[in-house]
């Protein structure tokens, strides 16, 4: 091949290389530009489903109701004394032995820093009150307790004060800013919508949405060590439950309606595991503002006790007093020298209302006491032997008086020689009182429990060995065989009331089912 002719070889596949690259590349720009042209679409181009007007607008007041009440919920964190926990012993330790080296023999750093607490909190008013639970704030070091609202800002918080029978604390920081509206407990119905608005598991500014799933609950929860176990059960709890998730550090925070109303403040979950497992309790709204606005105005709670220990009605109770319905509250014990005693009110009576309302449990009780303050007159309905009975009473304040009345005996009775009784049907046995029984009881009347069987019925209502029945079914009883009468004229299936009296005086009523063999 002449050089000329390998020249234009070369020269004719250069051509066609640039060519073919010139049209390779025409040809992918148009591929890419023709796939945008078309449009790839991901995913279908309507909703499966449409939203009714209804559901809608449900959502829509979530939405409101979220995004209004979050303003008024705060965080609070809480710096504490540290307390280093008690050592572990060795075959204890969760962690390698290396561990240990590098921290304290209990787990904790060596030399461990200021203890830490969280929570939440509602603003109750425009200049920075705000209430949250004493449980959050009651280990706080002076000067301990900050609170950052929802703008992210932080304020030193200052102690108002706090209430450990009702879980309660209010708190002061200074500024203007968005209160809570509050709403009414007798707005607040079993099913209803509720949101809960609190800092769970130091997540900030946390909604969650549930029902009302219960009114009225006591868990026995509400106390403190620093009271003892005989302050401690003056505790007030009427919880309204909810299904709304609560976790720890809602502690404080609000239960809202779809009003964006303050209802309750969050406080504890029923759980096995610490965290949330179906339902939360908050302390209702009426008790809250009570409680707040005592804590605001004096610092303190002026509050009233009837002066006597009770439990709720139950079908067992309410056959042995003669009630249709199963509604109201044992007297159980009487306050000496309280409000009670002093207004005549005794061991066995039902207190079917306050001032006009109806009390179905205990609880019920409760609430409605702690919305008022000592020296507050209050009216009563009583039930009393087969019939209503109005009795008032001036509440008094607590003063650490925690003794019970004394039975109130009679002229003595003739001296009655009688044998012991075993009652095998109730599973107990009764026997006269001795000269130093009377002595040490301090009464002329009844007769002695000698031993009750653990496994009978009126062992699991409250009954105990060396007590003294006062009465029975309202008729006071001076001898066994007297008491045996009493309880053989009554038909199987009713109920009976024993008013008892044990060695520190105490006196309480303790209710039993009549057995079929009532012989």
């Amino acid at each position: 091949m002449s050089k000329r002719t390998l020249l234009t070889a070369i020269g004719l596949i250069g051509i066609g290389v640039v060519f073919g690259v010139a049209v390779m590349t025409n040809f992918g720009s148009n591929a890419i530009e023709r796939a945008f042209a078309q449009g790839t679409t991901l995913g279908a181009q309507t909703a499966p489903v449409a939203t009714p007007p209804l559901v809608q607008a449900l959502n829509d007041q979530f939405v409101a109701v979220s995004e209004a009440t979050t303003k008024s919920v705060v965080f609070i964190s809480v710096q504490t004394e540290a307390k280093k926990p008690e050592a572990k012993k060795r075959g204890q330790r969760p962690f390698p032995e290396e561990f240990y080296r590098f921290f304290g023999p209990d787990g904790e750093e060596i030399n461990p820093r200021e203890g830490r607490a969280a929570g939440s909190g509602v603003i109750i008013t425009s200049d920075g009150y705000v209430v949250t639970n004493n449980h959050v704030v009651e280990s706080a070091k002076a000067g301990g307790i900050s609170v950052m609202t929802l703008d992210g800002k932080e304020h030193e918080a200052t102690l108002v004060g706090r209430d450990p029978l009702t879980d309660l604390a209010v708190l002061k920081i200074t500024g203007t800013f968005t209160p809570a509206h509050f709403g009414t407990r007798e707005s607040v119905q079993i099913g209803q919508w509720v949101v809960a608005v609190g800092n769970p598991l130091g997540l900030k500014s946390t909604v969650t949405a549930g029902i009302v799933s219960a009114m009225g609950r006591g868990i026995g929860i509400v106390g403190s060590d620093e009271l003892g176990p005989e302050r401690n059960r003056y505790a007030v709890e009427n919880f309204i439950q909810t299904d709304a998730a609560i976790n720890p550090g809602n502690s404080g925070g609000g239960l809202f309606n779809l009003n964006g109303s303050l209802v309750g403040i969050n406080t504890a979950i029923a759980s096995q595991t610490g965290s949330y497992a179906g339902y939360g309790f908050a302390i209702p709204i009426d008790m809250v503002q009570s409680v707040a606005q005592d804590l605001i105005e004096d610092g303190t709670i002026q509050r009233g006790y009837i002066g006597v220990e009770i439990t709720s009605v139950d079908e067992t109770a309410a056959k042995a007093v003669g009630l249709k319905d199963v509604a109201g509250v044992h007297v159980n014990r009487v306050v000496r020298d309280g409000a009670a005693e002093a207004a005549g009110i005794e061991v066995g009576d039902v207190i079917l209302a306050v001032d006009g309302k109806n009390v179905k449990t205990s609880n019920d009780l409760q609430n409605e006491i702690v919305l008022r303050r000592a020296g507050d007159p209050v009216n009563l309905d009583i039930w009393r032997d087969g019939k209503t009975i109005k009795k008032t009473l001036r509440l008094r304040s607590l003063d650490g008086n925690d003794l019970y009345a004394d039975a109130r005996a009679g002229e003595a009775p003739k001296e009655q020689v009688d044998a012991p009784v075993k009652l095998d049907n109730y599973g107990f046995t009764v026997a006269p009182l001795t000269a130093a029984q009377r002595k040490e009881f301090e009464t002329s009347t009844g007769v002695a429990v000698t031993d009750v069987d653990r496994q009978g019925a009126v062992a699991r209502r409250g009954l105990r060995p060396n007590t003294i029945i006062l009465k029975a079914d309202g008729q006071m009883v001076n001898s066994p065989s007297e008491l045996k009468s009493v309880l053989s004229k009554l038909d199987a299936g009713d109920g009976v009331l024993f008013v008892v009296k044990d060695k520190d005086g105490f006196k309480m009523a303790v209710t039993v089912e009549v057995p079929e063999d009532n012989s």
